[in-house]
Parts: structure tokens; sequence; C-alpha cells
């Protein structure tokens, strides 16, 4: 077999076909990802692959400048450090994780936003009640205030529970979101959707995926917006060409409830928060508006590596965010859910700044 260096030759070309590919595959994210349809599909790689690949193919290029040949290895090495840096911004990365404090002042705002997993549906009540009221929340933005049954989703009547077990709380409920809050909710702005919409559960529930509440806080309004955007897929194999008219209606969904999303949140002038589960990680473009014109709060967490979903086992997708502007992000992180759901809850403590006018940034 012919050699050259430490690698055969058919392996150097390998390794040059594996970063040429991996370079096309950053281009074509860049250009695709929130744009095309299809490309949910690779999206939904675990963000980290941004980052492990080209360093990966880095290392491969770096063996063979010493001990290979090293035409191969430039090439290796010049497409991976692209590839790199195109793709940094995806990889879901936290830079500023060493420099965060983790200290609030007194007379924080503490939030905790949670995607339930149907609520308390296969909990413990007494368990999932505790957990909540045990966040000492001033407010709290709920997800999938549902059930589950026979495929499909059915509402839940908690209200009494509710209200016996947050006392002093006003409360918002649209579909599956619910809002509690220890400040006054003076309004419930609806947010414009493309989708037609009844007075029925069920309506409510698949064209309000975000609830806003304006809160008087401090004589000043404070925008909330509890959000939860439809997951990309449904059930069925790639083989089927029902799964795609499926993954094209669902990504439609998504499309324009963030659209509406992004309507009235750059049309409302007052402080804001904006967070719940977005379903959608840090590689997809789906959020690349939010991130570009609001402040991320995951900048006040500790984590290197922030992630909220699967919460049981390796947690390698961030699905959950929180977004400011006009606010101060004090802490950020995630919490367990202590085995009732999937997504780890979002804890964050901020106060109003007080240049209305400022972005939020930590």
């Amino acid at each position: 077999m012919e050699r050259a260096g430490l690698f055969p030759r058919w392996a150097a070309r390998l390794a040059v076909a594996m970063s040429v590919a991996w370079l096309a595959n950053a281009v074509l994210h860049r250009l695709f990802s929130g744009r095309f349809w299809l490309w949910v599909l690779p999206d939904l790689a675990p963000p980290p692959v941004y980052m492990v690949v080209p360093l990966a193919l880095l290392a491969a290029a770096a063996v063979g400048l010493f001990r290979g040949p090293r035409r191969w290895a430039m090439a290796v090495a010049g497409t991976a450090v692209v590839a790199l840096i195109l793709g940094f911004g995806q990889a879901g990365l936290n830079p500023r994780a060493l420099a965060v404090s983790g200290r609030a002042p007194a007379g924080a705002l503490h939030i905790v936003s949670w995607n339930t997993e149907y609520w308390d549906q296969t909990d413990d009540p007494a368990h999932f009640y505790r957990y909540l009221t045990a966040q000492h929340a001033d407010v709290y933005l709920l997800q999938e205030y549902l059930n589950w049954v026979n495929n499909g989703p059915q509402p839940v009547d908690d209200l009494t529970r509710l209200r016996q077990e947050f006392p002093g709380y006003q409360m918002a409920i649209s579909g599956e979101l619910v809002t509690l809050s220890r400040y006054p909710i003076i309004a419930t702005p609806p947010i414009a959707t493309a989708w037609p919409v009844d007075s029925s559960w069920y309506s409510q529930f698949q064209a309000r995926k975000v609830l806003r509440t304006d809160l008087e806080v401090g004589g000043r309004t404070l925008s909330v917006y509890n959000v939860h955007i439809p997951v990309q897929l449904g059930q069925g194999g790639l083989l089927d060409t029902s799964f795609y008219r499926d993954v094209h209606t669902r990504v439609r969904h998504r499309t324009a409830e963030f659209s509406a999303l992004r309507r009235d949140v750059a049309a409302n002038h007052n402080p804001k928060l904006i967070a719940g589960d977005f379903n959608t990680t840090p590689s997809m473009g789906d959020v690349s508006w939010f991130r570009s014109h609001l402040s991320d709060a995951v900048r006040a967490d500790g984590s290197f590596y922030p992630a909220s979903w699967p919460a049981f086992g390796p947690t390698v997708w961030r699905l959950d965010w929180a977004f400011t502007t006009g606010l101060h992000t004090y802490r950020y992180g995630f919490r367990s859910p202590e085995g009732m759901s999937d997504h780890r809850a979002q804890d964050l403590w901020l106060s109003l700044r007080s240049d209305p006018g400022q972005k939020g940034r930590t």
C-alpha cells in the first residue's frame, strides 16, 4: 500500500473530502436554516457538532502537517478553519460564562419559565405544586397547561388549586399557556396570528402560542411574553410522503408564530421579557432575529454550554430561551424539573433599567 507519512494517501484524500463536505454544510446551513422548510431536518443535529467536527478535522490536519502529506493537511486545515468560523455562533457555547458573578440585588424580579410536560398528568400533584411554589418567583411563565389523552391535547381545569397555591397572584390563561404574577396584570394584548381562532379551547391551543401580559412594576409597564413555539416533527418515517407534508405544515405554523411575535415585539416600546419553550436550538436560524435585536439572558449564565433538553440523560439541546430589552439580567440558569418534565426550568433574576431605551445587556 502506498503511504505518505503517517497516513495512507486514500485517508488523506478522505480527510480533504470530509472537510470540504463539512464546509459546504456550514455554508448551506447559513443560507437555509430558518428560510427553507426542509432544512429543519439537518437543523436537528446537536449544536456542538458545529465546533466538534471542524476541531476534529483541525486535529487531523495538525498531525498531517508534522507526520503526513502537508499539501493535504493544509487543505483540510483551511476548510476546517472557515467552517469553524461559520459555525461558532451556532454551537450553543456561552463564552461569557467565566465573567458571570451570579449575584442579584435586593428587589430584583424573579422569573421562572417552564414547560411542564402536560401539567401534572403523570406526576404527584403535591410534588408538582410543591416544586412550583418552592421557586418563590414573582412571575411564572408555564407551558403545556393540558393533558395528552388518546394522541391529542385535552384541557385541564386547575384554577381552584392554582388560586389556593398562589394566593395574591394574578393569572392570565390562553390555551395551554399560564402566566402567574405577583404584580398587577394591567393588559393582555392579543398577538396577531395567521391561524383561525375562535372561543373554543382547542382553537386557542392551536392558534395561541404566545401569551403577552403587561405588568405594572414600580409604576412602569413591563411586557412579558409566554412562548411555546410548535415542534417541527411529528410521527412517521423518512420514506413516507405524509411525513414531509406534516413537516411542511408544522414549519408554516412555526413561521407564522415567529413572525407574529417579532411584529409585536418590534412595535412594543415597553421593557420586554420574551421567554418560554421555542423548540429551537442555537444552530437554527429561527431565533436569529431575536438574538440580534434583543439580549439573550444566557449572558448571565455561568454555564459554558447551557442546555435545557432533554432534562434526563445527556442534555445537549437548548430549546428554552429568554430574551430581554430594557432590562438588566443578573442571574440566569436552568433548574432540574425533578423528574416531572423533559424540559429544565429557566430561572431569571432581573430588573428594569433606569433608561427604558437601553437594550437589556448584562
